[in-house]
């Protein structure tokens, strides 16, 4: 809410009168200023733009009443304006009211920047983690935040929600963080479980190292954490890239996984559908553990006809995998027999996997076949 102004304001507003607009608004915007009023203030920078360009002063943000040969001119004022007040609202801490202005003029950054900036242990409300997580204007950080107020279940929940919505980028980046999350939580567990056990157990360990030959503790359908966690965020870890720490700690979940009772292993999609197996399998692939039998595997699950969608979605899996393995080629071959038709819908351009590969004779002749005269000529041009 604004503040509201004292009598001695109006009165020195109305000293000024009528005849003297520019002074009026300037001395409006100086008080405004002071108050830290910052809502009154940009309808207060419109109002004094309105006045030197002739317009009605009531409804100072409205565009419906500029004329046409002086809307770029507002409208410039209009963004200056709202990343004026935007950066002063950050500055007082307001994130959520800065927002608002940041969003109306599609600049992001400003609040990415001030929610980055925020410590790990500060006590965020709820709209700035919406902002972070949900808007996806700081999305690591609001999974951090929403984790610590609001746990594992509802954040696993809001992750399956929007992984669909994010960059690559930031898929993997919350990957990591629920990776990790989950990976600690089930090695301190399972390390309890073996202290209780044997006692003489000296402590430390990885999960690996702690299931080891220990058969009793997955014994009589025992397990160590929610398991429909564990399997979610298995899934997610194949958004995690060759290069990542975490890959490892996503193995020993999955192998982990492979040796609770099958009636915690929940089935997936092809070529998931034996869940953990295959993401072992996965994860080893992207560690180099046997790569090329990872990858065999794989190739061995695209069966039956290229028109059916379990065997497409069984083809891209691959096809990504190659791709981030820096397999151009046999990623484009794959694509090119399996996915000609439906690449796009899993968000996979066949053309600039023609390019990555550096195979324009390829893109010349899938260009071809679809009649598609531009992407035919970027291929001829850049052989």
């Amino acid at each position: 809410m604004s503040p509201v102004a004292d009598s001695a304001t109006f009165d020195n507003l109305e000293k000024l009168g009528s005849g003297q607009p520019r002074e009026v608004l300037d001395r409006l915007i100086a008080q405004l200023r002071a108050d830290h009023d910052w809502h009154g203030l940009f309808d207060a920078l419109l109002m004094r733009r309105r006045q030197e360009l002739g317009l009605p002063l009531i409804r100072p943000t409205s565009l419906k009443d500029v004329p046409a040969g002086l809307r770029d001119d507002f409208e410039k004022f209009y963004i200056d304006s709202a990343r004026e007040v935007g950066g002063l609202l950050l500055a007082d801490g307001q994130i959520p009211q800065a927002w608002n202005y940041f969003r109306a003029i599609n600049e992001t950054e400003p609040v990415a920047r001030a929610i980055e900036a925020l410590p790990a242990d500060a006590a965020v409300e709820e709209p700035v983690v919406e902002i972070a997580l949900f808007h996806g204007v700081a999305p690591i950080k609001g999974l951090e935040f929403f984790l610590k107020s609001h746990g594992t279940c509802s954040t696993i929940t809001a992750l399956d929600q929007q992984f669909g919505q994010m960059t690559p980028a930031n898929r993997a980046s919350c990957a990591r963080v629920m990776v990790r999350r989950i990976y600690e939580d089930l090695r301190s567990n399972v390390e309890h479980d073996v202290k209780r056990r044997l006692p003489m157990t000296p402590p430390g360990g990885t999960l690996r190292e702690l299931i080891a030959g220990r058969e009793m503790l997955f014994a009589d359908g025992n397990y160590h954490i929610d398991v429909s966690h564990l399997n979610s965020v298995v899934r997610f870890a194949r958004m995690l890239e060759p290069h990542d720490s975490e890959l490892d700690l996503a193995l020993q979940l999955a192998q982990y996984g492979a040796r609770l009772s099958p009636q915690y292993q929940y089935g997936g999609n092809a070529p998931f559908t034996d869940f953990y197996p295959a993401h072992i399998k996965y994860f080893q692939a992207m560690l180099n553990q046997n790569r090329d039998d990872a990858l065999a595997w794989f190739r061995s699950q695209i069966t039956g006809d290229p028109a059916d969608t379990d065997t497409q979605v069984a083809a891209y899996v691959l096809v990504d995998l190659l791709i981030r393995l820096e397999r151009p080629a046999e990623a484009l071959d794959l694509a090119m027999q399996y996915l000609p038709d439906t690449a796009e819908e899993f968000g996979l351009s066949i053309p600039e996997l023609c390019a990555k590969a550096g195979k324009f004779d390829k893109l010349r002749e899938f260009a071809r076949s679809r009649g598609d005269l531009l992407n035919f000529t970027a291929g001829l041009l850049s052989r």
